[in-house]
């Protein structure tokens, strides 16, 4: 079992993706891709800050209610990397890494 906690193991994926996502020229493709890539980028710096703010609280109850929202934008995360990869900008092996990683993610935010 991995050991690194949440908040590394977010900013080794977001540096995983951003190197996967630095290849494409987002301006050469179509509109629909575009907009999920701009999102996929969002979501991951966003998802970042949650954890921060999950490892940062001071109750329980404020952890709780930052692990809930982090899970939330994983999830969505998720679903915009398996977007992505319909239009073949990740490999299968790139979106089961990448899966792989949110689901330990996920398991560390308790």
């Amino acid at each position: 079992m991995n050991m690194e906690s949440p908040f590394l193991a977010i900013k080794n994926l977001e540096t995983q993706l951003n190197g996967l996502l630095a290849a494409i020229d987002l301006y050469a493709l179509p509109v629909g891709e575009r907009k999920l890539v701009t999102v996929l980028r969002r979501e991951v710096t966003d998802a970042r800050l949650d954890i921060r703010d999950y490892e940062l609280s001071e109750t329980r109850a404020e952890q709780l209610d930052n692990a809930k929202q982090a899970k939330e934008r994983l999830e969505r995360m998720r679903k915009t990397i398996l977007a992505i990869s319909e239009y073949n900008i990740f490999s299968a092996v790139d979106v089961a890494q990448l899966t792989a990683q949110l689901d330990q993610i996920i398991e560390a935010l308790r």
